[in-house]
């Protein structure tokens, strides 16, 4: 379980970011491999962005990497908007994929233990706004319409850990 000290306050505007367009399936699929390739058993993802710009399907497009690349059935990865948690079982490796949207409060959120028992853990949290302290060690993926509404683009803030990679 993460302890109180492991948790930071540290926003994007601490650390530098990395942009790309991610307009078509295949440039999200390429930025989930590059991210595949680095996380860990106690990793937080944290994606950020309006409803319909890629959040859920870059879940999909990383969880299934995780299932295929350990040989094992790709699931129907689906947003968690109303069960709030999915879980997947990928071997030893539990991924947990939230969606906060619908949570109003902190007390909510708190109730939802998301910093527990997380040490074999990945986690990836869409809507993560409620969260004030978070793990040292996370990404955090911006997910925005560019100004034609039609393409979109990504914007990635690596921090503790993460700051070593190249997306």
């Amino acid at each position: 379980m993460l302890k109180l000290k492991d948790l930071t306050s540290q926003t994007h505007t601490d650390t530098k970011s990395v942009k790309m367009n991610i307009s078509s399936p295949k440039e999200l699929k390429k930025i989930a491999e590059k991210i595949y390739n680095t996380i860990l058993p106690g990793d937080y993802i944290f994606l950020y962005g309006e409803i319909g710009t890629g959040k859920t399907t870059f879940a999909r497009c990383l969880i299934n990497l995780l299932e295929v690349n350990n040989k094992v059935r790709e699931s129907e990865v689906l947003s968690p908007t109303f069960n709030i948690v999915y879980e997947y079982e990928v071997k030893k490796i539990l991924i947990k994929h939230y969606d906060l949207y619908r949570l109003k409060n902190k007390e909510d959120l708190n109730n939802l233990g998301i910093f527990e028992n997380t040490e074999d853990c990945v986690t990836i949290i869409e809507w993560p706004e409620l969260i004030d302290k978070k793990p040292s060690n996370r990404l955090e993926l911006y997910f925005k319409y560019m100004s034609n509404m039609e393409e979109r683009k990504l914007e990635i803030y690596p921090y503790g850990r993460f700051k070593k990679n190249k997306f």
